[in-house]
């Protein structure tokens, strides 16, 4: 069977990435099982190990995730995700966006995370993560709410990383 075409993955400031996605309810479940595979191949060319629906200009709550430790893929399905526990404890990683491409900055998030979700099936999981997992999912919900890591950052730091997208764009735009 061919892979499914992946859609084009949206890049800021598109208006999407700043929109709340709704739940998935059952009327959702084919969209759903179409799209999930098609957004692990988008997140797999970027590449990249997370993506969430509004990322590909789809306001569902869905996330794709894929640490891909040693080369082996173990993707993970995350259907209505929600971080339902944090720890107080705060850790600091460097984190980037594919919809953001080439910028990076430390962002500070609870170190432990329980997040509740269900499966393809519609099963209710729940995962607790740390290091890199925990950041990973935490920047993924973000994105179902319309947040993206820059938000995390100080005013200044912040402004600093989108001029540069900015004159990127107008870069681009003047060798088009």
């Amino acid at each position: 069977m061919p892979e499914p075409d992946p859609p084009p993955i949206l890049l800021f400031p598109d208006p999407h990435l700043r929109t709340k996605a709704r739940p998935v309810g059952p009327a959702d479940a084919d969209a759903v099982r179409d799209l999930a595979p098609r957004m692990l191949e988008a997140m797999y060319r970027a590449p990249g190990i997370g993506l969430a629906a509004p990322q590909v200009g789809v306001g569902l709550r869905l996330v794709v995730v894929d640490l891909q430790r040693d080369e082996t893929r173990a993707p993970t399905v995350l259907v209505n995700p929600e971080v339902v526990a944090a720890s107080a404890e705060a850790a600091v990683r460097e984190e980037g966006c594919l919809s953001l491409p080439g910028h990076y900055a430390d962002v500070s998030r609870p170190a432990l995370v329980k997040v509740r979700f269900h499966d393809l099936s519609g099963a209710r999981r729940e995962v607790e993560a740390d290091g890199l997992l925990a950041a990973c999912l935490q920047h993924e919900v973000d994105h179902l709410d319309g947040v993206l890591f820059v938000d995390h950052l100080s005013p200044l730091k912040r402004n600093m990383i989108l001029r540069r997208i900015a004159k990127e764009r107008k870069q681009q735009k003047v060798k088009e």
